[in-house]
């Protein structure tokens, strides 16, 4: 059954002061079975928020998008890279609406990159009951109104430093829930979904360090399979994908 978008657009959005996390609020609906489809959290400070890899998410509060939302993926389970391709190209199209002038790039699998450096990422935490995909949280952290960031993140930025603007949080969180449930209740061919992601998958067809263990290595991007792999082309000319986790991207 497909998504009806205006009932995802109905469904409650939760403002929270502060949380440890949205993700994690949005978790303990689901488990407490108080989840409904298109349920919202957004808060303006997370305490413990979550990002790749096992990472923190840093924010300050009040000048960040910190949001997550509740949907039933009407993918199969195979195909669960379609689903992180909406949810990524909704965001990066909201973006570059606001601003023409930014250069928006996806950076393999979903960080928002503007102008080279990271804004926003992206944490999709799933819950799969046998072979059944119930439910799909979308935790997205962005950064907005900081105007520097500190010597241990010099590849961050925010809306403000690449523009001089100033938004309306409450605006964008909006604007970026509209977008991402329009983009799933159109349920995109896959091959259309392939293609607008590897037209702004971040450093494509260029040259990039990466590491695995201990050992650095430089390859040339040369896009993303239907199912999330990344593909690499070595310096000898082959071409190795990779999973998520199974490579780290190295900035600078």
């Amino acid at each position: 059954m497909a998504l009806n978008l205006q009932a995802l657009l109905n469904a409650p959005i939760i403002e929270l002061d502060s949380i440890d996390s949205t993700n994690n609020y949005a978790m303990q609906l689901i488990d407490a079975d108080t989840a409904q489809e298109g349920m919202t959290i957004v808060t303006e400070e997370q305490t413990s928020g979550k990002g790749q890899r096992g990472k923190k998410w840093q924010d300050e509060p009040g000048q960040s998008v910190l949001m997550s939302l509740i949907v039933h993926p009407q993918y199969d389970l195979d195909r669960q890279f379609c689903f992180n391709m909406c949810i990524s190209l909704a965001i990066a199209d909201v973006l570059q609406e606001i601003y023409e002038n930014w250069d928006i790039r996806i950076k393999w699998p979903n960080d928002i990159i503007i102008n080279d450096k990271k804004a926003g990422g992206i944490l999709i935490e799933n819950v799969i009951r046998g072979n059944e995909w119930v439910y799909s949280v979308v935790g997205f952290g962005m950064n907005v109104m900081q105007d520097s960031f500190g010597g241990e993140l010099p590849f961050a930025t925010s809306l403000y430093i690449e523009s001089g603007k100033q938004y309306n949080i409450s605006n964008l969180i909006s604007s970026i829930r509209t977008r991402v449930f329009t983009y799933l209740a159109n349920n995109l061919p896959q091959q259309k979904l392939e293609r607008l992601y590897n037209e702004v998958l971040y450093r494509k067809d260029q040259p990039q360090r990466f590491l695995i263990g201990q050992n650095e290595f430089i390859a040339t991007v040369a896009g993303v399979t239907p199912n999330g792999l990344l593909h690499l082309q070595m310096p000898d000319g082959n071409v190795v994908n990779y999973n998520h986790g199974a490579v780290e991207w190295l900035w600078g």
